[in-house]
């Protein structure tokens, strides 16, 4: 579900914390009832920002590099649409000369930040494991998300589509290049879409829009958690779904490829709320990665 295109909007980092309250009843009530203390201890740890943040490190190092290094044979150089959209914004608070050196830092300095303050709050040291059991919980959704978001659409607009189909549009429907102008591209470029995907999509319409929507829900009309939380993700996943249909490399525009990113994007927003951004943007990413490669 890669888009490449330039919104303007955004929120602030203090924002994005402050809203971690919200979605913590949620969270605790989407861990199953009997798991084991190991387990529980995994469920809890991995949801933090040191194992988070740490997780979703390499998608930020593997697309950096690859989008600075791949030659695109397009002229410009291609990047996710997310990463745009958050680098205009930089762009146009920083200027030209300035706006990668913001940029950098206030996404690496958010990190570290959060991270450190992770650390010295809990005390506890950092088990390898748990970046293993986050890395086989990853691509084991991953494997899942087609087929189940895939049925759903399915059965969504059966009375458009034939039933025989299905599989076959919603693999177009749900692929990095979309099937759109993209579709193209050498297949190392749609890597790397795909790796950008997992990172700065999770980052704009989860961390940032999802946070930022239940946070002002919360904080400026006093709704319920669970009320506010719902609206984010609504608006989160709808605004997902436009995203990416936007600008010269959107996808045409299709009923059945719209309410699969629709309900991708509810899919993942729930994922994001129970299991934290670094299992949602790897989850992202392996998924683009296999639909690539499929």
């Amino acid at each position: 579900m890669t888009a490449v295109a330039v919104l303007r909007r955004t929120a602030s980092a203090g924002q994005i914390r402050r809203s971690e309250v919200i979605f913590e009843d949620m969270a605790a009530r989407a861990r199953p009832a009997l798991v084991p203390p190991g387990m529980a201890s995994y469920w809890q740890a991995t949801r933090a920002p040191r194992y988070s943040v740490l997780f979703a490190l390499p998608l930020l190092l593997l697309y950096e590099a690859m989008a600075a290094f791949l030659p695109t044979g397009r002229g410009p150089e291609l990047r996710n649409g997310a990463d745009v959209l958050l680098w205009d914004f930089f762009l146009t608070v920083a200027g030209k000369q300035y706006a990668p050196l913001v940029f950098g830092l206030s996404l690496i300095g958010f990190g570290v930040w959060l991270v450190a303050r992770d650390l010295r709050s809990t005390r506890a040291p950092l088990e390898g494991r748990f970046f293993l059991g986050m890395a086989g919980e990853s691509f084991v959704l991953a494997l899942c998300f087609g087929s189940v978001v895939g049925t759903l659409t399915a059965h969504l607009v059966q009375s458009v589509v034939r039933p025989g189909a299905a599989a076959a549009w919603v693999m177009m429907a749900s692929s990095p290049a979309g099937g759109g102008p993209l579709a193209s591209a050498p297949a190392a470029t749609r890597v790397m879409l795909s790796l950008g995907a997992g990172l700065y999509e999770e980052l704009l319409f989860r961390v940032i829009l999802v946070s930022g929507i239940a946070l002002i829900a919360r904080r400026v009309f006093g709704w319920r958690p669970w009320i506010a939380g719902t609206v984010a993700v609504s608006v989160s996943a709808l605004t997902f779904a436009a995203f990416h249909y936007i600008g010269p490399y959107g996808d045409p525009l299709r009923l059945d490829s719209f309410v699969f990113r629709l309900l991708g994007g509810i899919a993942f927003s729930i994922l994001y709320v129970s299991r934290g951004f670094g299992i949602t943007a790897w989850t992202h990413a392996c998924y683009d990665l296999l639909v690539l490669v499929a």
